[in-house]
Parts: C-alpha cells; sequence; structure tokens
C-alpha cells in the first residue's frame, strides 16, 4: 500500500492556530465565520472591503514579512509534532512542496514604493532580499534549519498551487524519491490583491453566498498550512490523521481567469484523483469544493461535481439505462469562512475535509440564500453524523489549472505508480518576441498579444518556436511547466505604479492576471491547447531547472504523457535593479526564452535523451532561462 499518510500538520486561518484553524463544528452547530469588514482595505479606498486575517499574533515584527510569518507557524507546528511522533527525522530524506499566490508580495509592494521614491540604497537592499516570490519560503526554511534540502520546490500556481504540492508530494513518495514530504502552502492578505480581485469584480459586497442566489464573489483571508507525509508501510508507527490516496491534474485551456463554464477540465482533475486511488465516486460522501462564490465558478464546480457523480451507463453499448444514481455527496464550501486564503486554500480545505472524516461528521456550509437552480449543491446548514470514508478535494486557479485530491479515512489499499523512463524530444530558444510572427503562428490577434505583459509573450514565442519544430499537433494535450527566476517582478511594478498613483480602485483589470506567474504557462495552454497540469515553479534564481525537475516527475508519474518545460526571463529594470541590490548583478541574466518538450515514448532512443528526475537544481549559477540553456548544453 502507498497512500501519503497525514503524521503531523500545522495550520493558520483566520479561525485559529493549529486544529481551531480547519474545525468541524460539533453535530447541530452552524459553520462559525470568520469574514469581516477590513479596515485596512477600507484605508486603501477599496468599495468592498470585506476578507478574513489570521490572528494578530502572526503581525510580523519591523521589517518581517507576514506572509514568512505565517508560514514559520504553520511549519513549527508540523515539525513539534514531527519531532514527537518520528524522532530522526531530520536524518531522512526529506522532500519539500509548499504552493503561493503572492509570495513575497507584502514586501515587494514597500520595495516598489521605495524604489520610485528614490530611498538610498541600503535602504532598497534590505527591501529587495524580501521581495521576490521565494523569500517567504527561503526565509522559513532558513530559520527552522531546512534550508538545504535537496528535494525542494515553490509552486506559484494561484489558488491551485498547494493542492497540486501536495499531489507532487504524493508523486515523489510513490517514486522513493524521499522517505518523507513537507507539503503545503501559504499566503498573506495585500492590497495589490486585493485590488485585483476587486477590480474584476470577483470579491463580494458583504459576505460569500456558494452556491446561492444573488452570489457576488469571494472575500480574500490568509493563512498557512502543511501536512507531513510518509507512505502507509513506512510509518513507523506514527498516528495517522489522514491519507492522500489519489491526485489528478488537469487545464481547462479556455481562459486565463474565467473557468471553463461546462466543468470539463475540473472533471477531468477529478476523475485522475479517484482512478489514481482506484476509489469508487459511489464512495466519496463529501467534497471540499473550490467554490469561491462567484457566479461562473460555483456553476461550473456544480456541474463537474455532478458529472463525476453521474450514474455509470453499461459498457456493452446496449443502450440500457443508467445504473442506480451515485448517492450526491455534502458540499463543503470552507472559503465561505475563512475566506480565500490562495495558495494556502487547497492545504487548509483539505485539512478541515481530514477533520471531517476523523470525526464522521458532515460539515455545514456558511452560506445563506435559496440555493441556485443552475449551480446545486447539497449544503447542510448544521452539522451532522455521516458514515464518510472518503472526500474530494477540488481547486482551481488563474491560467485555467485544476487540481484534485482524494482523502481517505482507511488504508485505500493502492499500488505505488511505477516510474518510467522520461525523454527530450525537441527544444527551442527565443531572444525576443515579433508580434507579427508571434500572430500569425498562434492565430492570435495582434492587438491581444500586445496586451499581454512582455513576460508571456516571451513564453508563447519560445512555445511556437517549439510548436514550429515537434508541430503544433504533437503538443496538444500536453501539460506545461513554467520556471521562474524573478517571475513578474516587472509586470508587477508597473499594475502597482498605477495602484500608488491613483489609488487601488483604479488598478488595471487586464494587467492584474498577467501578475500571476501562472499566467504564462495558462496563456501557452490556451493557445496550444496544452490540457494536462499546468503550474509554474520558482524556489530561486535556478526556477528554470526546477520546472524542468517537476515536468519531468509528471511524465514519469503518468500524470502526462508529454509535457512542456518553459522559461523565461523579461530582464526588465526592476529585475535588473534587483538583482544588484543582491550583489548578483555579475551573474549572466539576460531577456529570451526557452520551451522544452518531454515525454514518455522513447521513439527513436539514439536520437533523444532520458531525463533525470532526480536532477539538480542550481540557484547560484546562470538565471532564469540561462540555466536550462545551460542543461542542455551540458548535454550536447
Amino acid at each position: 500500500m502507498s497512500d501519503a499518510c497525514v503524521i503531523a500538520s500545522g495550520a493558520v486561518s483566520a479561525l485559529g492556530v493549529g486544529p481551531l484553524a480547519c474545525r468541524v463544528p460539533d453535530v447541530g452547530q452552524p459553520a462559525p465565520v470568520a469574514i469581516a469588514h477590513d479596515e485596512e482595505l477600507a484605508r486603501a479606498g477599496l468599495q468592498r472591503p470585506f476578507a478574513a486575517r489570521a490572528p494578530a499574533a502572526f503581525g510580523p515584527a519591523p521589517g518581517a514579512d507576514r506572509a514568512t510569518e505565517l508560514l514559520k507557524a504553520a511549519l513549527s507546528q508540523a515539525l513539534a509534532t514531527l519531532d514527537a511522533v518520528r524522532p530522526g527525522w531530520r536524518g531522512e530524506r526529506v522532500g519539500i512542496a509548499i504552493g503561493t499566490s503572492s509570495g513575497g508580495m507584502l514586501t515587494a509592494e514597500r520595495f516598489f514604493a521605495a524604489r520610485a521614491g528614490g530611498a538610498d540604497a541600503g535602504s532598497l537592499a534590505a527591501l529587495a532580499s524580501g521581495a521576490t516570490y521565494f523569500a517567504p519560503f527561503n526565509d522559513a526554511l532558513a530559520a527552522l534549519g531546512l534550508e538545504r534540502t535537496p528535494l525542494r520546490t515553490h509552486l506559484l500556481a494561484a489558488c491551485a498551487a498547494s493542492t497540486l504540492a501536495i499531489g507532487l508530494g504524493l508523486r515523489w513518495l510513490d517514486r522513493d524519491a524521499c522517505d518523507l514530504v513537507l507539503a503545503g502552502g501559504y499566503d498573506a492578505l495585500s492590497v495589490f490583491v486585493a485590488a485585483g480581485f476587486e477590480a474584476l469584480r470577483a470579491t463580494t459586497a458583504s459576505r460569500p453566498r456558494p452556491f446561492r442566489l444573488g452570489r457576488d464573489g469571494m472575500a480574500l483571508g490568509e493563512g498557512a498550512a502543511v501536512v507531513a507525509l510518509v507512505r502507509e508501510d513506512r510509518r513507523r508507527g506514527a498516528p495517522v490523521t489522514a491519507r492522500v490516496a489519489g491526485f489528478g491534474a488537469s487545464t481547462d485551456a479556455v481562459h486565463i481567469t474565467a473557468p471553463d463554464r461546462t466543468g470539463s477540465g475540473l472533471v477531468r482533475a477529478g476523475a485522475a484523483a479517484l482512478a489514481d486511488a482506484g476509489w469508487p465516486a459511489s464512495r466519496v460522501g463529501l467534497v471540499s469544493a473550490h467554490a469561491t462564490a462567484t457566479p461562473y465558478n460555483d456553476a461550473m464546480e456544480s456541474r463537474a461535481i455532478a458529472a463525476l457523480f453521474a450514474a455509470p451507463r453499461p459498457a456493452d453499448g446496449s443502450g440500457a439505462p443508467p445504473c442506480a444514481a451515485v448517492p450526491p455527496p455534502v458540499v463543503h464550501p470552507f472559503k465561505a469562512q475563512i475566506g480565500h486564503t490562495l495558495g494556502a486554500a487547497g492545504a487548509l480545505e483539505a485539512l478541515a475535509a481530514a477533520a471531517a472524516l476523523t470525526a464522521r461528521v458532515a460539515p455545514p456550509a456558511a452560506s445563506e440564500g435559496e440555493l441556485d437552480p443552475d449551480a446545486p449543491a447539497l449544503l447542510l446548514e448544521r452539522a451532522e453524523p455521516r458514515p464518510l470514508d472518503a472526500a474530494l478535494k477540488l481547486s482551481a486557479a488563474f491560467g485555467g489549472a485544476n487540481a484534485a485530491l482524494l482523502l481517505t479515512s482507511s488504508p485505500s489499499g493502492r499500488s505505488p505508480r511505477r516510474p518510467r523512463p522520461v525523454y527530450l524530444r525537441a527544444h527551442a530558444r527565443v531572444t525576443g518576441a515579433d508580434l507579427g510572427r508571434l500572430a500569425e503562428a498562434t492565430g492570435i490577434a495582434r492587438d491581444r498579444l500586445a496586451r499581454l505583459d512582455a513576460l508571456c509573450r516571451l513564453g508563447l514565442s519560445a512555445v511556437a518556436a517549439l510548436a514550429a519544430v515537434v508541430g503544433a499537433d504533437r503538443l496538444r494535450g500536453a501539460g506545461i511547466v513554467a520556471g521562474h527566476a524573478l517571475a513578474t517582478l516587472d509586470t508587477n511594478e508597473i499594475y502597482d505604479a498605477r495602484r500608488r498613483a491613483r489609488g487601488a480602485r483604479f488598478v488595471e483589470p487586464r494587467l492584474f492576471p498577467a501578475t500571476s506567474p501562472n499566467a504564462i504557462a495558462g496563456e501557452c495552454a490556451i493557445a496550444y491547447q496544452l490540457t494536462g497540469p499546468s503550474f509554474a515553479v520558482g524556489a530561486g534564481l535556478g526556477g528554470a531547472l526546477e520546472a524542468l525537475r517537476a515536468a519531468t516527475e509528471l511524465v514519469a508519474a503518468s500524470d502526462a504523457d508529454r509535457m512542456v518545460v518553459v522559461a523565461a526571463d523579461d530582464a526588465g529594470p526592476v529585475a535588473r535593479d534587483l538583482l544588484g541590490l543582491l550583489g548578483a548583478q555579475s551573474r549572466a541574466f539576460t531577456c529570451g526564452a526557452v520551451a522544452l518538450l518531454l515525454q514518455a515514448d522513447p521513439g527513436d532512443p539514439a536520437r533523444l535523451r532520458q531525463v533525470d528526475p532526480d536532477l539538480p537544481v542550481d540557484n547560484e549559477g546562470p538565471i532564469g532561462h540561462l540555466a536550462l540553456l545551460r542543461w542542455l548544453e551540458e548535454r550536447r
């Protein structure tokens, strides 16, 4: 058996710390809600200033970053439990997969403002070290003595980040790449992000009402959650609080922010998680929904849940009516209680589902009003006792990324996935983006391409060059992982400059999606119908190699037969200034992008190179896509 067993965890949400962060109410009790009017967002001028903040005790010390403190708090809880239930774990092979949407955005806001205001080099340098997406990740690991862990990745996958991180951890354990995995996610509230969601008209004017008529959007939250995972057959007597028995991921490839209204992408992810576990939908009594309470997301998700739990039809082609319908699962929209915690959402919601399985209590929904007939869901007003065996966690994100986990209360009996070899089929490099040629290659109108940020145009150009080598049809259906050095830093500064100049109510809604490091993967997926798993990664300046390693893992584990790896750097003035402040100005850093195609089919082995899923990631060498180029040159 090879379930990933949760033997320790740590969590922080607006409901509290530890088990309180994800608690299930007692039978007969309604759902507690921590969403309230937020004074900081109101002072910034936002018209819908509702949010859910973690306890004030996690306010950072002067100069510290709140996101770092939240992640440290969750990690510290998990490590304290590990010390008790698995002594000597630090001597084992440890893997770390942590997801985020915003990373060091709070410090980045301060860095952008100080840079624009002409602050001295010393003040800027102090901020620069914490202004990257990966700063909280690395700072938290260093504070807890984990900074030298070789197998670690930082997933920049917006709202699906921590669900994907846990799924990647399951794959590492399947392959025996490590003995123990620390996986989860984190995010802190920022005006930068809150303004963007309000500009997209995705936030509520009061409280979220998922799956109800008149719902008008989400309220943001903040928090962190981390789980410690080991294989069932290697838990060494440690008590198990939940089991991760299945994982699936997919991409809509329809729109950068709006979901596929059919729900088909989310269905593929959920079905893959069920198949991975060998678990029938009929034994799933709880769905931990993404449930952002936006009109389109809830309707899409309702359709996806209905499809996943629909009665199967006979396989003999007889035309006989479908078998007996599967009882609908209880749907738990946890974001209506703790807000949308972005990179932490999947992990916090998975822990809440695990608590429900342990207590055998179906959790209530914190929403009121008439159910929307276009988005039906089985919602409970109060907690009820139910014989729950399994829960399906669903997540969706900017870029069309979907992810799902199957959680069980007892061993699923699944066998570990047997890894298969992975081969490099082809690669391509670009040093810039020619809009005319790109429009011709992709069929995307030139004016739309002009509205994309520089990083997305570079990524699209690299994938277009790759398609010219292998054929666009060869890419269709593949997944994609984007690797970043400094991600969308220059795009973020452009967006934030307008916020500083005109106020949070007047940010550019068309630019906000491009501030997500996952946008480059999403745009490439839409252009080339890359419907496999998608996300971005970046734990340091060598994030391009991190993307290659993650994509190789997914092909080896049969999550995809083909994966595209794309690394891009627009090398703008903000990124260059930051590198200079960090003392890295002498390291190679240029504008450009590289795209690779990985595949499981060896084709002609004499022409293809096998890729090692355990390849080392060097964050001290060439920066960004140049690290990938060096890797390619070393293997000629």
